[in-house]
Formats: C-alpha cells, structure tokens, sequence
C-alpha cells in the first residue's frame, strides 16, 4: 500500500549535502509528479544530542565531503564552487526565517535562492548580503521578515519542528519521509520516490524511473 504521493523534506539551511536537493527537487517534482512539503528543522541539535560531529576538526573528512558534493553537483548539472563557508556562524536564524516562509508558501525560493549564493557566489546564509537579497528573490521584503524571524514565536516554531522530526526518528539533513518511512541522504531520494509511488523499493512492471 502506498504512503501517497508526497514526501516531506525535512533540511537544515547549513546542511552542506543539503544543497543537492534543494537545487533538483523543482524538476523532480515535474518529472515525477510527487509534492515536495518543505520542513525546515534544526538537525544541527539533535546531532548534538546524539554526540554526532561529522566535520569539524576533521580536515580529511571535510576534504573529502566537498570533492563528493563537487563531483554529485557535476553528475546533476548543478553549478558549484567550493570550499563554500563552513559551518555557519547565523544557522539558527536563516532556519528561523525558513519556517516564517513554510508558513507563508514561499520556502522553497528562498531555500534555493539561500543556497544558490552559499555554493555559487560564496556568501553565508543567515546574514547580509545573502539573507537580504535572497529574500529580495523570493519576492519578499527583507524588514519584515527579518523581523518575524527575530520573534519569540518563530524561534519557538523552529523549536516545534525539531522536536516532531526527532519523534519521526530524524536525525540529519537532507531527510526525505514518506509517511512514517525515512530515508536520508540526497542518494536516498530515488527511494523516498519509489516508497511513495509503490510503497516499496522493488521495481513495478513498467513503472518509469523516478527522474
């Protein structure tokens, strides 16, 4: 039986593999006919908790994490420049602003738009001038959403929304759920497709490929 056919993405502006979804869910959605629900969180806490630090202090590791994301960005078509500023210094606050636009329906410009200037200009979300002029293209002035990002309110909405990913069993970013299944991983995007489409990972007799 399937889960039907949406998947929640659940990322974390700050998320350095993140930025391969974000920058393919667009034509994803088109080929594949699945809605996309985008799910801002703070994946950054929970990894605390779980003591899980995968980068930091780690040059090997991060060495070899912005060669994987250059070579996965060159498989999609994706422009890239790296190594891009990392980690972020206002992570907290650009999710802050990510939930004030999933409530308003415009997340996804301004996740891609946050995205695009973090991996190709250089430029770190959460400050200026990303944040102003990412908003900008989103549609939105920067003011006024600056300023309900500040709110008590939102930071408690960024709250709630970890705590339901970490009831989901979430632990990371990107994180693609379909229903109660998770899978996480930009390279487990393909699943999260086939779960929701056949409510299994085995083919289908004349089922198209996901993208």
């Amino acid at each position: 039986m399937t889960a039907g056919r949406q998947i929640d993405f659940w990322f974390l502006i700050g998320s350095t593999y993140s930025y391969l979804s974000v920058m393919r869910l667009q034509s994803v959605e088109a080929s594949s006919g699945i809605r996309f629900n985008w799910r801002p969180f703070n994946a950054r806490e929970i990894m605390v908790e779980q003591n899980n630090r995968p980068f930091v202090g780690k040059p090997v590791k991060s060495a070899y994490m912005w060669r994987d994301i250059e070579r996965r960005a060159g498989k999609y078509g994706i422009p890239i420049r790296t190594p891009a500023p990392y980690p972020l210094t206002q992570l907290e606050f650009a999710n802050q602003v990510a939930v004030v636009a999933a409530e308003e329906g415009w997340c996804a410009a301004y996740t891609m738009a946050t995205y695009r200037r973090w991996f190709q200009m250089g430029l770190e979300p959460g400050k200026d001038p990303n944040l102003s002029d990412s908003l900008r293209e989103a549609g939105q002035d920067p003011d006024r959403v600056i300023r309900e990002a500040r709110s008590e309110r939102i930071a408690n909405a960024l709250k709630a929304a970890t705590d339901s990913a970490r009831a989901l069993g979430i632990f990371g970013s990107p994180t693609f759920a379909v229903g109660n299944e998770i899978f996480w991983g930009d390279d487990r995007l393909d699943d999260a497709i086939a779960w929701s489409q056949h409510g299994t990972l085995q083919s289908q007799p004349g089922a198209p490929a996901p993208h």
